[in-house]
């Protein structure tokens, strides 16, 4: 091994888990570049119908803006070098870089996690204390739980990630098409006791935490709806469907991610492998803006009224019908 390719292990790690494709490389860029406007576009309306409408104004609509600015936050910090990727011939990536995209992403996700289960809050108190929701939902209560879901998954993931950057590291090859801390830390030529207790208890106060806070209010949720009415029963159902398609989906893809770093991945397909690694990023950005923007009538007649070409379209149908 010659000196520049010294220098370029030392400084670079190389993401192995892109496969071969060929000339199908350039349709996947494309599909993926338009998955990302698609992202980008969706998100944006639904935070400018949120801002815009003061009848918008109320917590959980705030919540659903925070999710779209962290979509926002996520796709931004994986899509421009993933498309890279896929047009290039070599996938090394600088450790600054790397890290840099780690930060991203897993602050995305803890964020994710976070919004959820401050929204699923929100729902507990509408449904089963709705004669103190508007004394426990005050604007203050609002900023402060906002801040929350960004300051704790900043400091945690900040915290997991210097331990990881000081590792001596004795290889660069990542088996993944991101870069990733689990992956990162297995390359170290000396113990990870340390990265790994952290990490677990990153993973526990991140992910299984909300996950059993999420699922205990859902238990109330439904204990108090099996003594309502039908009506009451349709409008919670309206509410807190989306949230729970939202919840099950993106833990899903974050089992999915999480298993892919304790598994041998070289004993999977590798296009499974690939999939499996890339619904956490791809899946919950997409489907966010489609689950609240299309099943809660509030966002939907407002977003109706803000893209012309549904107006023409309405309109034309109001005319088709009269005639």
């Amino acid at each position: 091994m010659n000196v520049t390719e010294n220098y370029t292990n030392m400084f670079h790690f190389n993401l192995t888990m892109f496969v071969k494709i060929g000339s199908f490389r350039y349709p996947a860029f494309v599909l993926c570049l338009l998955m990302f406007a698609f992202i980008v576009s969706a998100n944006i309306i639904i935070l400018l119908v949120i801002s815009q409408e003061r009848t918008l104004h109320e917590p959980m609509y705030m919540f659903i803006a925070l999710l779209s600015v962290n979509a926002l936050y996520g796709s931004t910090g994986f899509f421009p070098r993933f498309l890279m990727d896929l047009l290039s011939d070599t996938h090394l990536i600088s450790r600054p870089a790397c890290y840099t995209q780690i930060y991203i992403i897993y602050t995305y996700g803890s964020c994710e996690l976070t919004i959820l289960s401050i929204m699923a809050f929100d729902r507990y108190v509408a449904v089963c204390e709705p004669l103190h929701y508007h004394n426990k939902m005050t604007h203050k209560k609002v900023c402060i739980l906002s801040a929350f879901a960004w300051i704790m998954p900043a400091f945690s993931v900040a915290t997991c990630l210097y331990l990881t950057v000081r590792l001596p590291l004795c290889g660069n090859k990542i088996l993944k098409v991101f870069c990733a801390g689990w992956n990162v830390a297995k390359l170290s030529c000396v113990s990870t006791l340390i990265s790994n207790i952290v990490g677990l208890l990153f993973v526990v106060i991140a992910v299984f935490l909300p996950l059993i806070y999420v699922l205990y209010t859902y238990c109330r949720i439904i204990i108090v709806c099996s003594k309502m009415s039908s009506e009451f029963k349709s409008k919670v159902f309206q509410t807190c469907l989306p949230h729970t398609i939202s919840f099950v989906t993106f833990s899903l893809s974050g089992f999915c991610d999480i298993a892919l770093n304790r598994i041998d991945v070289e004993k999977l397909n590798r296009y499974l492998a690939v999939i499996l690694s890339l619904e956490i990023v791809l899946i919950p950005p997409v489907l966010n803006p489609l689950l609240y923007g299309l099943t809660l009538p509030e966002i939907r007649k407002h977003i109706f009224r803000m893209l012309p070409w549904l107006k023409k379209h309405k309109l034309e149908q109001k005319m088709t019908y009269h005639t």
